[in-house]
C-alpha cells in the first residue's frame, strides 16, 4: 500500500506543477484552455487518490495525527508530495 500512495504521490506532485507550469501558462498566454481541462482532471483524481490513500495509511499503519496533517498539506504546494516522501514518509513522527 505504502508503494502505491508513493507512485500516486509522485503523478500528483508532477500532474500539479505541469497544470501551473505549462497548462496554465498556456491558457492564459496563448489562448489554449484544452490543456487546463485534461491535465486538470488527471490532477483532481489523483488528488482524491493521494488523499484518500493517505487515509487509508493513517489507518492501516497507525499514522499519528501529524504525519497525516503533513500529507494533506504536502498535498496542496507544488513539490509537496515529493518532500514528503523524502523527508516524513519513512520517519516515526
Amino acid at each position: 500500500m505504502r508503494g502505491l500512495f508513493r507512485f500516486t504521490g509522485w503523478l500528483e506532485g508532477l500532474s500539479y506543477i505541469l497544470l501551473l507550469g505549462v497548462a496554465m501558462p498556456l491558457k492564459y498566454i496563448w489562448g489554449m484552455p484544452q490543456f487546463v481541462s485534461v491535465i486538470g482532471m488527471a490532477h483532481g483524481l489523483l488528488f482524491v487518490a493521494y488523499v484518500g490513500l493517505a487515509f487509508v495509511l493513517y489507518d492501516r499503519e497507525s499514522w499519528s495525527i501529524k504525519k497525516l496533517a503533513y500529507a494533506m498539506l504536502a498535498s496542496l504546494l507544488p513539490f509537496g508530495p515529493f518532500v514528503f516522501d523524502a523527508k516524513v514518509l519513512d520517519k516515526k513522527i
